[in-house]
């Protein structure tokens, strides 16, 4: 018989199958929700992770970088602190980003910030310290431990980041895996429908359960390159001890400097002497004037040596570069030859700049004599001088750590010789570095222009490609002061030698103060001959003691670096006692007795070792007639 329902009577079975097929579906929809929500935040988590040994390892290959680009300055490494600086930062921003949700996490972020500031702040300070040249200075004087203890902080921060998203991996990890174990257990005696849909979730969860792993292992993976990272930090340290080891030979050059300049003071000046008492023997004549001619070399060659350290003293004044590279053409069409044709570019409306008129010169003939050699053989000979204005920003000076931002004239040699590879304009600037054939160069004429260039506040930079010459660029800072320099006294009408040189008179009396006994005699015997009254003095306090005793000394001759009183100090103490006393100091390496920040001070006569006696008649009487300041006073 058939079934027949009674009305009033509700099916319950279907509803009840309907209901329990709805709440199935229903609570299988909100643990799949769930689990989906959970894993989210695993991953999320796992990427805090990344990003936070990502930020320790940016840190890490910043100072590195930093402190190779001190060891040793190379635009590769410069190029390595812009972009992990640039890296570190913005791993830091993501880190804020995913870190946002969890308050402990964002105070920990706020305490790193200034640490990455400071870390940051460091590095530009150690690089410009390089940069000027005060390495050596900054290193005695820094004895701190500030640098270990920040990274030992930024450690501490970043362990706790990582320990509180490893806590919170774990935490998240179960809450996934009870929400999954609850969609097995819950759907197992659901319909055929929902375990179906059980079975396929559970396979989803195990896929995302490894993806979680494979996540995991780059992490540690990261930490482990980490830890690779901080060995290689340590010996970047050592190669920074190494560093200080080799400024204190440096600073022994700088001595042996002095005391080769002292011999070769001897020798110029008692050849030069020899050969004006010689008469006859010709041959010996021209023996004398060869060893002469290779003394001048050595001294040279030391000059050269000073220049490239940045000791050399200069004479800044305001110069105008148009003009001077305009005197220069003559010289240049000597000095290249015929064969070569010069052309100047001078931009109209040029700053003035500040710099030793000399050095300029000589920085100039060194760059046309090396594209005269690179032009050798070829078929068109050009040499191009030109001058314009340069303005580096904040954004160059960012880029380029060994410049200043600030305002610039621009001089630039160019040639249309063989040009450079790129492996050879990264060592150019380098001394003794050379690609000329054996004896036909020093190596030290491109690192001299580029020690005067920094000396002078500026920069020099190489711009060349392979069969298409070469163009050296030279930045000068822009002179702000007035372009007046105060003129001085006309010369005085004095007599002379057969051979030119200005003679003095017996009641110009000229005190001696020398430490060295052979320059020192020398040196007296050389300004008697040119007719003055020489009195000799070994150290200062005997010099101090013939001013008191004899009242006509009208000038002091000092060498700068002598055992007890100095010869700066000397002459301040000289002309406490006769204010009117001339003083013309000199010696073979000085660094701040009558020169501050590479340049002489105002005012200051100076006569540098090794010097010939056609040198001192000129400067003693100079200085006698009150011209003899190297840099005179600007007005």
């Amino acid at each position: 018989m058939p079934t027949i329902i009674t009305p009033g009577k509700t099916p319950w079975l279907p509803l009840l199958g309907l209901a329990v097929v709805f709440l199935a579906a229903a609570g299988a929809f909100w643990l799949v929700q769930s689990e989906r929500n959970a894993s989210r935040w695993v991953a999320h988590t796992i990427s805090a992770q990344l990003a936070v040994s990502r930020f320790e390892g940016e840190l890490v290959r910043y100072e590195s970088a930093y402190r190779g680009y001190v060891i040793r300055p190379s635009p590769p490494l410069f190029r390595e602190i812009v972009a992990s600086r640039r890296s570190a930062y913005a791993t830091f921003e993501q880190m804020k980003a995913d870190l946002r949700d969890n308050p402990a996490q964002r105070a920990r972020l706020e305490r790193l910030g200034p640490l990455l500031d400071e870390k940051v702040a460091t590095g530009v300070r150690w690089i410009r310290v390089r940069r000027e040249g005060r390495l050596a200075e900054e290193l005695g004087r820094d004895r701190s431990e500030r640098g270990r203890i920040l990274t030992a902080m930024i450690r501490t921060e970043t362990a706790e980041l990582r320990a509180e998203e490893e806590r919170l991996l774990r935490v998240r990890q179960s809450e996934a895996q009870r929400l999954s174990a609850a969609i097995s257990s819950g759907l197992a005696g659901a319909v055929l429908l929902v375990m179906i849909v059980a079975v396929l979730m559970v396979r989803d969860a195990n896929v995302r359960g490894r993806a979680m792993a494979e996540s995991r292992d780059e992490a540690i993976a990261a930490q482990e390159a980490a830890i690779a990272a901080a060995k290689a930090q340590e010996e970047a340290e050592d190669k920074l001890r190494q560093m200080q080891k080799m400024e204190a030979v440096g600073q022994l050059t700088g001595g042996i400097a002095h005391d080769f300049n002292n011999m070769l003071a001897i020798v110029i000046g008692s050849l030069d002497l020899a050969s004006r008492r010689l008469e006859d023997p010709e041959r010996l004549k021209r023996a004398i004037s060869n060893a002469r001619e290779g003394a001048e070399r050595a001294a040279a060659l030391t000059g050269r040596l000073l220049a490239f350290s940045r000791q050399s003293p200069l004479a800044p004044v305001p110069i105008d570069a148009n003009r001077l590279v305009s005197g220069m053409s003559e010289l240049l069409r000597r000095t290249l030859g015929e064969h070569i044709a010069i052309e100047a570019v001078l931009a109209g409306g040029l700053w003035p700049t500040f710099a030793d008129p000399g050095e300029v010169e000589n920085a100039l003939l060194n760059l046309a004599v090396n594209a005269r050699d690179a032009m050798a053989g070829a078929k068109l000979c050009k040499l191009t001088i030109e001058t314009a204005n340069a303005h580096f920003d904040d954004r160059t000076a960012r880029e380029r750590i060994e410049v200043q931002p600030g305002q610039y004239v621009m001089i630039g040699v160019t040639d249309t010789g063989c040009g450079m590879a790129p492996e050879v304009i990264e060592r150019a600037f380098d001394p003794f570095f050379t690609t000329k054939e054996v004896g036909k160069g020093t190596g030290l004429g491109l690192s001299q222009v580029f020690g005067f260039a920094k000396q002078s506040g500026g920069h020099a930079a190489i711009y060349s490609e392979p069969g298409h010459g070469t163009t050296v660029k030279l930045y000068l800072p822009r002179y702000h002061g007035p372009a007046t320099v105060l003129e001085m006294p006309a010369a005085t009408p004095a007599p002379r030698s057969s051979d030119g040189m200005p003679l003095g008179s017996a009641d110009e009396i000229i005190l001696v103060c020398e430490d060295e006994q052979r320059v020192r005699h020398f040196s007296v015997d050389a300004l008697r001959e040119l007719g003055y009254t020489a009195l000799s003095a070994t150290e200062g306090t005997d010099a101090l003691r013939l001013l008191t005793e004899v009242p006509g000394v009208v000038m002091l001759f000092t060498d700068i670096v002598m055992p007890g009183i100095s010869g700066r100090v000397l002459a301040d103490r000289a002309r406490e006692i006769r204010p009117e006393l001339k003083v013309l100091y000199t010696t073979g390496y000085t660094r701040n007795a009558v020169v501050h920040n590479g340049m002489l001070d105002p005012g200051v006569a100076f006569l540098a070792k090794p010097f010939t006696m056609s040198q001192l008649a000129n400067k003693v009487r100079d200085v006698l007639d009150g011209r003899g300041a190297n840099r005179p006073p600007v007005a």
